[in-house]
């Protein structure tokens, strides 16, 4: 009680002989900017210091010509002017081409109150920094930028998703919305599945009919997803994903999932007749006819225009659940169409059952099994063969979250965020040292998706962490749910439809 009264005395006391000026509420704190190294994938070596840069109205970014792309990509975000050169005192982030550390892609980043410093030896590079950079811009409030230093770069070459638009079309304008949200976590790989049991979505002028019938309406699982790519659609998703610093990767299912092209052309089945059109969800059902030359004609027309049209360096022939192919057979097709890619300038690549035939020694299969162990693989590895590690129990985003998910699969058991991120590609497969591992990839099927929406619900936020996997050195689920929740605001303010996951708090 004594000490109360005494407080209270005083206090009366100082009110009565201070100037009013010094008991004023003291000045509000300002807003915190978003910590240096709290960026989705993590970078490899953060150096925080004193004195960020506050973005204003005119604040420019500078950019040299060959760094122009990517400069107005920023510009446009950030609603910032784009320039050569800026006027001097001109608080500014400039881009720069040039050295940092001779790894692949990578980039450092420099902050003081002066301005902003990305450098690259490469434009993909210098896009990673401003995917970089744009997180640690505030959603809301003043935008001052962190001051310190980041170098970095990706642990794999490759970081990839899949998108299959057989079993459901999805539209170029719908892919390119998710190419957009793909790039912003560096992620440099859409592997397009063009076709399948239910539906031929790619143009192949050598044989029309692929698309007239195999795409029509009506195609895709239950009926309701017709549609396909002409090529100038397919040329224009190359060149949007290119922009990205995104190769597409298209595949086409073979020897088995080939029912659609088969009632196209029923010449591609051994006894000339077209199957009905499939519509259901099963597989392993349909295979091309091994023995005949019609089957490898087809096959050639088919990669000789994909690659006509494609830049990127893979070619994928499938080769999964081809259970009506015998193996005798299936290893017969791979003698034939593995060089086939290769005639046309591309690498192979395909489903980690490709992995049984020696001449995979020079293509890369996509190990998509729930095992630890693959025999077959691990050989294959030893023979030269490399891999894309996309596991369907940890990283197949088609998969529930939970039970109560309202679209997906569980085939391959329930994928909630920290599955999905709590896992090493490099050391995953017996047999399969990270030499070995070009990278990870996120394969996203379509058999219950219909919308972009849906495409949103199942990769975000799981995506972000197989994003992670991919590029940064190691992983820590503490701090990359932090991260994580710190981003939500990003995906709201963007209109994401982003699975809210109770393992993370989200910012408001």
């Amino acid at each position: 009680m004594y000490g109360r009264r005494m407080r209270t005395r005083l206090a009366v006391f100082l009110a009565g002989v201070l100037p009013l000026t010094v008991v004023a509420a003291p000045a509000q704190a300002a807003p915190p900017t978003v910590a240096l190294g709290s960026v989705i994938p993590a970078p490899v070596d953060v150096r925080p210091s004193g004195g960020g840069f506050r973005i204003t109205a005119r604040t420019v970014i500078e950019a040299p010509a060959a760094a122009r792309g990517v400069a107005e990509q920023l510009g446009e975000a950030l609603r910032l002017r784009v320039v050569g050169h800026a006027p001097p005192r001109t608080g500014k982030i400039a881009l720069e081409l040039g050295k940092v550390n001779g790894k692949p892609e990578s980039y450092r980043l420099t902050v003081d109150k002066r301005g902003v410093t990305l450098r690259s030896a490469t434009t993909a590079g210098l896009f990673n920094g401003v995917q970089t950079l744009q997180q640690l811009v505030p959603v809301s409030g003043p935008r001052t930028i962190a001051g310190g230093e980041i170098i970095d770069y990706p642990r794999f070459g490759y970081r990839g998703t899949m998108l299959d638009i057989a079993r459901h079309f999805h539209t170029p304008g719908e892919i390119k919305r998710h190419i957009d949200e793909i790039s912003k976590f560096k992620v440099n790989y859409l592997h397009l599945h063009l076709s399948d049991d239910q539906g031929w979505r790619i143009q192949i002028d050598s044989r029309p009919r692929l698309t007239t019938v195999g795409g029509a309406a009506g195609t895709g699982v239950d009926g309701v997803g017709g549609g396909f790519l002409t090529k100038a659609d397919y040329r224009d998703l190359v060149r949007y994903a290119a922009s990205r610093h995104v190769t597409i990767v298209p595949e086409i299912d073979m020897p088995g999932h080939v029912n659609a092209a088969q009632v196209a052309y029923p010449e591609l089945t051994c006894d000339g007749v077209a199957p009905p059109p499939r519509t259901d969800t099963a597989v392993g059902y349909s295979s091309l006819c091994i023995g005949s030359e019609t089957t490898y004609r087809f096959v050639e027309d088919v990669v000789r225009e994909l690659a006509e049209m494609t830049p990127g360096p893979f070619i994928h022939i499938g080769g999964d659940e081809a259970h009506a192919t015998t193996q005798a057979d299936y290893l017969t097709f791979q003698k034939r169409v593995l060089p086939l890619v290769t005639k046309y300038g591309k690498t192979a690549y395909g489903w980690n059952e490709i992995a049984a035939a020696p001449e995979a020694n020079v293509a890369v299969a996509q190990f998509w099994s729930s095992a630890t162990q693959n025999p077959a693989v691990a050989a294959a590895v030893a023979n030269g063969t490399k891999v894309i590690m996309s596991p369907a129990n940890l990283a197949y985003i088609d998969q529930k979250y939970d039970p109560t998910t309202r679209l997906g699969l569980s085939w391959a058991g329930y994928i909630e965020v920290r599955k999905a991120y709590d896992w090493d590609p490099g050391t995953h497969v017996t047999g399969v040292p990270e030499s070995a591992v070009l990278g990870v990839e996120a394969p996203l099927w379509s058999e219950t998706l219909r919308s972009l929406d849906d495409i949103e619900y199942m990769a975000w936020p799981r995506l972000a962490g197989i994003a992670e996997l991919g590029w940064s050195p190691a992983r820590d689920w503490e701090s990359f749910r932090t991260r994580l929740g710190a981003y939500g605001p990003r995906w709201a303010a963007r209109g994401v439809d982003f699975y809210r996951s109770p393992q993370i708090d989200w910012a408001s």
